[in-house]
């Protein structure tokens, strides 16, 4: 008998804050970017793919990750800034061969230039780790169908939290919406299955807001009729 609403229990909604903290490392040429890469925490590496998601700055639509961008509007290699823009983090398994696959790139473009560029200091890369800091919402969601009017309403941090991060915190790499859905037994695999193929890197977060909206109206707006 499949799990009835009431013992899986509510959907909590969370918010959240990605707090900056600088780790005291700095770049001023590629090697120094390589060598440090390879000495920050892997807080570190998360914070420089996905902590501009929550930033309030301008969203560069071409380069994605921190260091993609210093190498294109800094150190002007856009060559070097193209290779890392491609990059798609949920592409491997976990944060550390994320940063061995940027080490990588750094090293074989390295080996591609005669003199490496160095900028000056009020340009250095500056590595900064995070730490996320989260809050209870006071969001309850009781039902799945509540999912449809209740997810394009959510936070942008919340977005982030319950879509993005949980991706990094869970064993399975499982955003929590599938998590919840999946304590319903088989009802919802569309659903999950959907929630499964969106990439929620090369877009901002109005437009992962927007797409998590069109899906659960997709495969759960019927069950409010």
């Amino acid at each position: 008998m499949p799990p009835q609403e009431s013992d899986v229990g509510p959907f909590v909604v969370k918010d959240c804050a990605l707090v900056a903290i600088a780790t005291g490392l700095t770049a001023q040429n590629l090697r120094e970017l390589r060598d440090h890469l390879l000495a920050v925490p892997l807080s570190s590496v998360y914070y420089h793919f996905w902590g501009g998601r929550l930033r309030p700055v301008f969203e560069d639509p071409q380069y994605n990750n921190d260091f993609a961008i210093w190498c294109h509007y800094t150190v002007h290699d856009d060559i070097l800034a193209e290779r890392l823009a491609v990059i798609d983090p949920k592409d491997f398994p976990d944060s550390e061969d994320l940063r061995q696959e940027v080490v990588d790139i750094i090293d074989q473009r390295i080996d591609e230039i005669v003199r490496p560029t160095w900028v000056s200091h009020d340009r250095q890369f500056n590595f900064i780790r995070s730490q996320i800091v989260v809050f209870d919402a006071r969001i309850r969601i009781d039902k799945p169908v509540d999912l449809v009017e209740a997810v394009p309403n959510m936070s942008l941090s919340s977005i982030f939290y319950h879509f993005i991060d949980a991706r990094r915190r869970t064993p399975g790499a499982i955003d929590d919406f599938r998590t919840w859905l999946s304590g319903f037994g088989d009802a919802y695999e569309a659903t999950c299955g959907a929630l499964a193929g969106v990439d929620p890197y090369f877009v901002t977060l109005v437009e992962l807001r927007a797409q998590l909206g069109e899906l659960f109206q997709l495969f759960l707006g019927g069950e409010s009729a």
